[in-house]
């Protein structure tokens, strides 16, 4: 038995023991207005005293003076979690934040799974009530969503996976939330949600749970389309950060209505990597000639590199702008930090839309990195196995890991020290480049199953002029790879 199983088992024998409010009172009648879920701006923020993967966060929380301050820096929407056994929650939490701010829009976040717990969630001034999927067989879940919209309150129903939203399709709930945390390892991978959405074809309005921190993670789930963030332990431990959540949020709504893809880069990577399964994505860089950028694009890459460094294989601005919108992602890479900023040219595609990322190849911090571009990754370049460590310091949801070359800062063909590439293949999907070919592709697919590879020098005539054979070839032995799990 999981967790998530214990936690329910748990909760229905206290239900058979002490029923659906657990001992508490609860108002007999409602006594409060329903609440519009979410409320806008976009950002729910939770009230909980711990949670089984972090342990303790606040044992001691003053739940009213809390939700103030949640609301004085702008909130309109919290979670608030009832769960007493694991999460040191209570019903009567509930009952005391939304009589002192009848005003603000209220979830109700526990493991419910009857509707007397709908009922009682209703009685104690919910305006929103969580339903998660994996624990719910399909019609107890029916139940539950109706039941909730006949009272007023809006049903978040939260997914996990692909097929959960699948066995959702005929109900069209009206709200759903797409967690990044997965339920077995409790491991948060940011592009989860991502990938989640592309499968949620209704109107209804989504839900980015977990893994929020900082602006940054909120631009993140603006861009991909979201209408609202819940963010649990970041707020808890630091209320005021309330509003540079709310700006981050409203900048990723601008990215995602002001470019030519929709703001679509990681929503775009989240669904190409979901769809590709065991092959990798593949970004072909050092780009330089339209010819080029053709070929690799009809061979099947997913992402164009152009480099805008002191290289051999500089871009220039007029080959980038002339690619077409509808085709592979388009990349700059750059070289900044140490008082370095975005060249101009860089700066003014992006504004343009003819580039939808930035890749940072050079020593920026991982604060600067969010503060010269989005959207944006970052090339660390390994020596040894601190240098991985690094990786989980920068904030964007992937890390492309490249070779260490004391001569150049990436397109010199070494590769990655194999021991180094399998400890990072550990820690979470791998983007790798450095010396990959057509005689070495296929191997490196078969053994560490990366994410994303990237490859440049070693399939050159030439500084920048790429070899169309050894391209064919390249995304040939991909295609031969046979991926074992």
């Amino acid at each position: 038995m999981n967790l998530r199983e214990t936690i329910v088992a748990r909760r229905k024998a206290r239900i058979d023991r002490e029923g659906a409010s657990l001992g508490l009172k609860v108002p007999a009648v409602r006594r409060v207005p329903v609440v519009s879920f979410p409320a806008s701006p976009g950002l729910i923020c939770e009230v909980k005293r711990r949670s089984p993967s972090r342990g303790d966060i606040d044992r001691t929380i003053d739940i009213v003076e809390h939700i103030r301050r949640y609301v004085n820096g702008g909130a309109r929407s919290v979670s608030v979690l009832t769960e007493e056994d694991y999460f040191h929650g209570s019903l009567a939490d509930l009952v005391v934040a939304k009589a002192r701010f009848p005003e603000v829009s209220f979830l109700r976040k526990d493991f419910l799974i009857n509707e007397e717990d709908i009922e009682v969630s209703y009685r104690a001034g919910a305006d929103a009530v969580l339903l998660i999927a994996s624990i719910l067989d399909e019609s107890t879940l029916v139940r539950l969503i109706d039941r909730s919209v006949a009272l007023g309150m809006t049903p978040l129903v939260e997914v996990h996976t692909q097929a959960e939203i699948e066995a959702l399709r005929v109900y069209r709930p009206p709200c759903v939330g797409c967690n990044a945390r997965d339920l077995a390892s409790f491991e948060i991978d940011l592009l989860t949600p991502l990938s989640l959405k592309e499968h949620i074809d209704w109107p209804c309005a989504t839900i980015f749970e977990s893994g929020v921190w900082r602006a940054e993670d909120a631009t993140l789930a603006a861009s991909g389309g979201f209408d609202a963030v819940l963010v649990g332990e970041a707020v808890v431990r630091s209320p005021d950060i309330v509003p540079s959540l709310i700006d981050g949020f409203e900048t990723g709504e601008a990215v995602r209505t002001a470019t030519t893809r929709g703001g679509g880069f990681w929503r775009r990577i989240a669904s190409r990597a979901s769809r590709r399964g065991d092959k990798p994505l593949v970004k072909i860089c050092g780009l330089t000639r339209p010819e080029d950028i053709r070929a690799a694009a009809e061979l099947g890459a997913d992402i164009l590199g152009f480099v805008f460094a002191d290289s051999p294989r500089r871009a220039s601005a007029e080959v980038v702008a002339s690619t077409k919108a509808d085709g592979p992602l388009r990349v700059a890479v750059v070289v900044a930090g140490n008082g370095l900023r975005l060249p101009r040219e860089v700066e003014e595609l992006v504004a343009a839309g003819h580039l939808d990322a930035v890749q940072f190849h050079g020593d920026e911090l991982p604060d600067e990195c969010h503060e010269m571009a989005f959207p944006y990754y970052k090339a660390l370049r390994l020596r040894r196995s601190a240098d991985l460590d690094r990786a989980g310091e920068y904030h964007a949801p992937r890390t492309l890991l490249d070779a260490f070359s004391p001569r150049a800062r990436g397109g010199t063909g070494a590769r990655i020290e194999a021991t180094l590439v399998a400890s990072a293949r550990t820690r979470g999907p791998l983007w790798l480049a450095g010396g990959l070919a057509p005689d070495n592709v296929r191997e490196v697919v078969e053994a560490y199953r990366p994410e994303l590879i990237d490859a440049s020098s070693r399939l050159e005539a030439g500084a920048g002029r790429k070899d169309h054979t050894l391209l064919k070839r390249f995304f040939d032995e991909i295609r031969r790879a046979e991926v074992r799990r």
